[in-house]
């Protein structure tokens, strides 16, 4: 799940937004809320805060080397980025959350709603396969809908299921700043990512 926050549906209802009550003032920011400003790794639409230890990965789409999504990974914890364009006065949270559980489902999985410290979340198992075994992967699906954008995190490793390795992982997230632009786009179009030149981020393909 890297290329899109789900398959828009014509004629969909509004939601209500699904955010931290502190979003605006903790985070994940907006680039024109106050404290935007810090340094940071430019992504292009998100920005990131640098951590000691931290490695950066951009996941590129190989059919048309776009980059879809960036990974994080910090102390045995990962947490995979996504920003999506949003309406400006309702959320995608909430529908694409209910999308993401039947998805997993058909896989074989289960994603079960849970409430986190972002608004409700999705804990799954889901069905992965190497080296030729097959198993399952525990990672949690969390959505944050901010002003005209949509921010998808999919955690994974020890902060799957470790509160206390959730904690440093939840403290990046909020960390983050999304920069939506003034280009109309669509609701649940990916927001342009872009791989910054720097020695420690490398990219890879996405699956």
């Amino acid at each position: 799940m890297t290329d899109s926050a789900g398959v828009p549906i014509e004629g969909e209802q509004e939601f209500e937004k699904s955010a931290p009550a502190d979003r605006s003032s903790a985070g994940p920011l907006d680039e024109n809320e106050s404290g935007a400003i810090k340094p940071s790794v430019d992504l292009g639409s998100l920005r990131v805060e640098p951590q000691r230890g931290m490695q950066l990965r951009m996941e590129v789409d190989k059919s048309n080397d776009r980059a879809v999504a960036v990974t994080l990974e910090y102390q045995g914890s990962t947490v995979q980025l996504q920003p999506f364009a949003a309406p400006r006065s309702s959320g995608l949270w909430h529908p694409i959350r209910a999308q993401i559980q039947q998805q997993i489902a058909s896989q074989g999985g289960t994603a079960l709603e849970a409430d986190g410290p972002f608004g409700p979340e999705l804990v799954a198992s889901v069905p992965v396969q190497a080296d030729g075994q097959f198993g399952t992967r525990k990672v949690r699906f969390v959505g944050i809908d901010g002003p005209r954008w949509f921010l998808r995190a999919v955690i994974g490793g020890e902060a799957a299921s470790d509160a206390e390795a959730a904690v440093a992982i939840h403290r990046i997230i909020r960390s983050v700043v999304v920069v939506r632009g003034n280009t109309p786009l669509p609701p649940r179009d990916l927001l342009p990512l872009q791989v910054p030149a720097t020695p420690e981020t490398s990219s890879r393909e996405a699956q």
